[in-house]
C-alpha cells in the first residue's frame, strides 16, 4: 500500500505487515496518522461499555481468563443477569456518554435455551438508543440470524493471537472454530468486533501473524480491539511480564494502517497504563475505548480519568 492508497485490502502479506511493524516509530506513526486523518477527520473517539451478563463457570481453558472453571481465580459462577438490571446499566452507560453497549457471557457457546433471554436484552438495549454488541462464545446454525433479528449490531469474537501461537493459550477450541463463528455472524449481516490480546508471551512475529489473519477477513472487522493482557492470579498467564507500551502503540499504528475504515479500540489493560501511555496509543491511531469501571471481571479507568484523557488529546464522542 502506498502512502496515498487508503483502500481496505484483503491481500496483505505477512512480509508487508512486518515491514510496517519494523518501521522507525516516527515513520510508522506518520503513516498511521495519515490514514486516520483521511478516514476519521473529526477525531472522534467511540465509547463502548461492557457488562458481564453471565459471569464465571466457563468450561474453556483460555490461559488469560479469570472466568474459566479450570482455574482457581476466586471467581464464583453466577447466573444470567435479569433483564431489568441489564437495561438499567445500559441507561447509565448512555447517560455517561457510551455509544455502544456490549454484553458478555462466560459460555463456550450460546445454548438455544438462553437465546430468547439474550435476544430480549439486545432488543431492550437497542430501544435505549445504543448500538448493541454481544460476546457469547461460539455460534451454531441459525443463532446469528436470531440475534440479528433481535437488533444486534456487532458480534465480538476475538482470534486472540496468531494461528501458530494459539495452541499455547487455548486448547478447548480451535482457531478454525473461531473463524467459523465469525463467518456465521457475518453471513447473518452482523458487524464484527474482532481483535486479539498482546502480552501473552507471544513474539512480535505472532503479533504480525494476528494482524495478518484479521486482514484476510472480508470485509475487515468493523471494530478491531487491541487488548493488553491483564494478568489474573490463578491463570496460566497470571505471571506474564507486562507488555511495553511502545510495543502496544506500534501494534495499534499498524492496525490503523491495515484496517483504515475500522474502529481500532485501545481495550483491556488501560488501568495499568499511564495517561501518557494511553494518549500515545490514541495518537498512534486508536479511536475507540471501553468506558465504565469494569471490563467483564477486570478493572477499567474511572469515567473522570477518561474524560481528562480525551480532553488532553482532543477526542470527543463518536456520532454513531
Amino acid at each position: 500500500m502506498t502512502a496515498t492508497d487508503l483502500t481496505p485490502r484483503q491481500n496483505w502479506t505477512r512480509e508487508e505487515i512486518r515491514a510496517l511493524y519494523d518501521l522507525p516509530l516516527d515513520q510508522l506513526f506518520a503513516r498511521a496518522l495519515g490514514v486516520k486523518a483521511a478516514h476519521w477527520a473529526d477525531g472522534a473517539v467511540q465509547k463502548s461499555q461492557l457488562l458481564s451478563i453471565k459471569t464465571g463457570g466457563c468450561p474453556e481453558d483460555c490461559g488469560y481468563c479469570s472466568q474459566s472453571a479450570k482455574f482457581d481465580t476466586g471467581l464464583k459462577a453466577e447466573k444470567l443477569l435479569p433483564l431489568e438490571e441489564v437495561v438499567e446499566t445500559a441507561r447509565r452507560a448512555k447517560a455517561n456518554g457510551a455509544d455502544r453497549f456490549c454484553m458478555g457471557a462466560a459460555w463456550r457457546s450460546l445454548k438455544d435455551r438462553d437465546l430468547p433471554k439474550v435476544a430480549e436484552m439486545i432488543t431492550a438495549v437497542k430501544a435505549e438508543g445504543l448500538e448493541t454488541c454481544v460476546t457469547l462464545g461460539m455460534l451454531e446454525e441459525g443463532q446469528a440470524e436470531a440475534l440479528k433479528d433481535a437488533g444486534l449490531d456487532y458480534y465480538n469474537h476475538n482470534l486472540d493471537t496468531s494461528r501458530e501461537y494459539y495452541g499455547e493459550v487455548v486448547s478447548t477450541r480451535t482457531y478454525d472454530d473461531r473463524l467459523e463463528t465469525l463467518g456465521r455472524a457475518r453471513r447473518a449481516g452482523i458487524k464484527l468486533c474482532c481483535g486479539g490480546i498482546l502480552g501473552m508471551g507471544e513474539s512480535r512475529e505472532d503479533r504480525i501473524g494476528l494482524i495478518h489473519e484479521l486482514s484476510l477477513l472480508s470485509p475487515h472487522p468493523e471494530s478491531v480491539p487491541v487488548n493488553k493482557l491483564v494478568p489474573i492470579k490463578g491463570t496460566p498467564l497470571g505471571g506474564s511480564e507486562e507488555l511495553d507500551t511502545l510495543e502496544l502503540a506500534r501494534a495499534i499504528a499498524v492496525c490503523r494502517i491495515v484496517f483504515p475504515k475500522s474502529w481500532v479500540r485501545l481495550s483491556a489493560g488501560r488501568e495499568s497504563m499511564s495517561p501518557e501511555g494511553q494518549a500515545l496509543c490514541l495518537l498512534a491511531g486508536a479511536n475507540s475505548i471501553f468506558v465504565g469501571d469494569r471490563l467483564l471481571t477486570t478493572p477499567n479507568p474511572a469515567m473522570d480519568k477518561d474524560a481528562r484523557l480525551l480532553e488532553s488529546v482532543g477526542g470527543g464522542c463518536a456520532k454513531c
